[in-house]
C-alpha cells in the first residue's frame, strides 16, 4: 500500500503497510556508523473522566490507544548502502515496535484503568483542566518507559541481525512479524 504525505506527516503502523524507500526523506549522516537510520515513537490518545465522591473530585481514565508512528523526514538510508535487505530490516524495526506495542499495551492499559486519581485545584473546571494535564503527563511517563524499552529491544534486533547481515538471524525476526499481520 502506498501513501502520500505532506512535509510533517507520519507513517502510521498498519498490517497494510510496508516502507519504501521514498519513505526515508532526510539527508544521511556521514558521521553515523549505521547504513539507515528510522525515528519510530509511540502516540497515545485516551479519555479522561471525572468522578465525585463525597466533595472529592476524581479523575479515571479511560480508552487509552497507542500508535506505532515512523517518522520519514526524520528517517534515511545511506545511498550506497540502499538495498532490499536493508529496506526489510527497517521495516523490521517499524514491527518491532507494533509487537512491543501489542506485547505492552494492557500491562500499560491496567496500571491506569479502574482506578480513581486525585485532582488538584480550586474549583470544578480547575480540575477538570488539571485531571487532562495530570493524566496525560502520567500516561506519557508510561509510554517512555515502553520508548526505552523499544530503544533495547531495537539495539538487540540489530546485534542479532547484524544489521539485517545476518540473513538467518533476519528471517527468524521476519517471520516473528510476518505474524502481526
Amino acid at each position: 500500500m502506498y501513501h502520500i504525505m505532506s512535509e510533517n506527516e507520519v507513517i502510521v503502523w498498519t498490517k497494510d503497510i510496508f516502507l519504501q524507500r521514498s519513505d526515508f526523506k532526510a539527508e544521511s549522516n556521514p558521521a553515523a556508523f549505521e547504513d539507515s537510520h528510522s525515528v519510530i515513537k509511540y502516540r497515545f490518545t485516551w479519555t479522561v473522566n471525572s468522578e465525585k465522591i463525597d466533595n472529592d473530585i476524581f479523575f479515571i481514565i479511560e480508552n487509552i490507544h497507542l500508535s506505532v508512528e515512523f517518522f520519514p523526514h526524520l528517517s534515511w538510508f545511506r545511498i550506497s548502502q540502499d538495498t532490499d535487505s536493508l529496506l526489510k530490516h527497517e521495516q523490521g524495526h517499524f514491527d518491532l515496535a507494533e509487537l512491543v506495542k501489542r506485547e505492552n499495551l494492557n500491562a500499560l492499559q491496567n496500571s491506569f484503568y479502574g482506578k480513581r486519581f486525585p485532582t488538584r485545584g480550586q474549583n470544578e473546571d480547575q480540575q477538570k483542566q488539571f485531571a487532562k494535564e495530570d493524566s496525560g503527563r502520567m500516561i506519557a511517563d508510561k509510554v517512555e518507559e515502553l520508548e526505552n524499552l523499544l530503544e533495547k529491544r531495537r539495539e538487540e534486533y540489530d546485534s542479532a541481525t547484524e544489521f539485517g547481515e545476518n540473513t538467518v538471524k533476519q528471517s527468524e525476526y521476519d517471520s516473528v512479524f510476518q505474524k502481526l499481520r
